[in-house]
């Protein structure tokens, strides 16, 4: 039987006296062309043997999207709440949820309704206690989703649910509850994981991939992308359907010509992403959680220790677990929960607000990270983080101690990234580094600019024998690059009668 025959007129069950909404009752119908997803609504139905489904991700993922798909395809009977700050009360909650599920059953839930109603109601537990027992004579499933749940923060509206998990009837028959979220809620998810009464669709399985990507905006979104086109799109925005959409919507008008530009350009700057993110993102947390999220945001991955010396706070480990719990657009990155780095896009939003709030704050967050990452072994980080402050000697010093293993380890690219990146000025404060990028310059067949930056590094290894068996041994082999055999025989030479070093 099709589920919409089983369903009744939300308006026709709201209760006499009681300003319920019935548009808070009604499934969000199907969109035309609407991507199809049969990996999650398999995941939907396969669900159905537990107890309870939780859809939680960040906004912009499709939850609602995708439950009203299934909805309609689903054979059995389905209630819908969609929740807002007002269900915080736990009797008003109460309310909705009957009336959701009487448009399924009339008569789920009226004994316990009209209890609710008299002047002296009984507790929130006995009206549980009749709505299970009126769920338990049920011959067919009835699926009851509750979207948006991220809005309840009322501990006895979670305790209701707790309630009802713990006793709803088992399978045929009852009710499979499904809540939609952008945070994990406080439910006990871990026992009912375990116990395998939980299935869980997450951020990772609601991004796109590449040909749900194509589909949307091929087919959904009225474009005509190159495969090209769309694989770049999908790896920008990681999935994220809103950022999909978002990225569309202003393609449309774009020549042909333009199309590539925008797509490499297109980042958390831009001008809708940055609309979205801040209206349903940065502006709905705390201040302290705003702070954290922009001061953090310089880092391409981060742990709680690292989050802490940036911030100067203690609690970067647990605001991490927060920030994932809330679905934050944190990705971890390893299987302890320990390193975590943020959404790409909204990285880059948050490193431009934080230049915009606070622009002279970005530098000392840079030299933070740096300090950070040399107390802790990684010097390629700490460089990096030195340059980025624009800590000229910092970072300069840092290369000059590890720049003979990087040399010895073949990495002659990274090398001569580092070096490029210093003023002139301070690179030839460090001639090894000069020395260095020479090799790098000859060993790639730049000879003119190997012997350049030679020329720039003879009068500061003057009083260094070392270096300047090093310098020599470049120029070497700069000459016999030329073809110049009698020249690399004279400065080899040279370096032979260098006094000895003992090094």
């Amino acid at each position: 039987m099709p589920r919409g025959a089983k369903r009744v007129d939300p308006s026709s069950r709201m209760p006499p006296g009681e300003p319920l909404l019935a548009t808070k009752l009604h499934i969000p119908p199907t969109r035309p062309n609407m991507v199809a997803r049969p990996r999650l609504l398999e995941r939907l139905e396969q669900g159905l043997s537990a107890r309870l489904t939780l859809l939680s991700a960040p906004a912009g993922f499709g939850k609602t999207t995708l439950l009203s798909a299934w909805l309609a395809e689903f054979s059995s009977s389905a209630a819908w709440v969609s929740l807002d700050v007002g269900d915080n009360d736990p009797v008003h909650f109460l309310n909705y949820l009957i009336a959701a599920l009487q448009t399924t059953e009339p008569e789920i839930g009226e004994a316990g309704r009209q209890v609710l109603r008299s002047p002296q109601p009984p507790s929130i537990e006995s009206v549980l206690t009749m709505l299970i027992n009126d769920l338990s004579v049920l011959v067919e499933d009835v699926v009851a989703v509750l979207d948006d749940y991220h809005v309840i923060d009322t501990p006895a509206v979670h305790d209701i649910i707790a309630f009802l998990l713990e006793h709803l009837p088992p399978p045929p028959g009852g009710v499979h509850l499904v809540i939609a979220t952008r945070v994990d809620p406080p439910l006990p998810l871990a026992s009912l994981r375990v116990r395998g009464h939980l299935s869980e669709i997450r951020e990772a399985d609601l991004r796109f991939t590449t040909e749900e990507a194509a589909a949307f905006l091929n087919q959904t979104m009225g474009l005509r992308l190159s495969a090209e086109d769309i694989a770049a799109l999908e790896a920008r925005t990681e999935g994220w359907v809103a950022g999909l959409q978002l990225a569309g919507l202003s393609l449309r008008g774009l020549v042909r010509d333009d199309v590539a530009g925008f797509i490499e350009a297109f980042a958390g700057s831009h001008r809708y992403i940055v609309d979205y993110l801040v209206e349903e993102v940065l502006s709905r947390q705390p201040e302290d959680v705003q702070s954290f999220l922009l001061q953090t945001s310089i880092l391409d991955q981060m742990n709680g220790p690292l989050c802490d010396a940036l911030t100067q706070r203690t609690d970067g480990q647990a605001m991490l677990e927060q920030l994932e719990k809330a679905n934050l657009f944190l990705v971890p990155l390893d299987e302890q929960r320990r390193w975590y780095r943020y959404h790409h896009l909204l990285s880059d939003l948050m490193r431009q607000q934080l230049n915009t709030s606070e622009p002279g704050l970005v530098l000392e967050l840079h030299r933070r990270a740096s300090r950070w990452h040399e107390q802790n072994g990684d010097t390629d980080q700490s460089i990096q983080h030195a340059l980025a402050a624009k800590d000229w000697m910092r970072a300069a010093s840092l290369m000059d101690e590890v720049s003979y293993e990087a040399w010895l380890n073949g990495e002659i690219v990274k090398l001569q990234g580092w070096v490029k990146a210093l003023p002139e000025a301070v690179s030839l404060i460090y001639p090894r580094l000069g020395i260095y990028y020479s090799w790098a310059a000859v060993v790639t067949g730049r000879y003119d600019e190997s012997e350049k930056v030679l020329a720039q590094t003879q009068s500061a290894i003057e009083d260094n024998p070392v270096l300047q068996v090093d310098w020599l041994a470049v120029q070497v082999f700069l000459a016999r690059a030329r073809g110049q055999q009698a020249r690399a025989i004279a400065l080899a030479q040279q370096a032979l009668d260098l006094p000895e070093t003992g090094n």
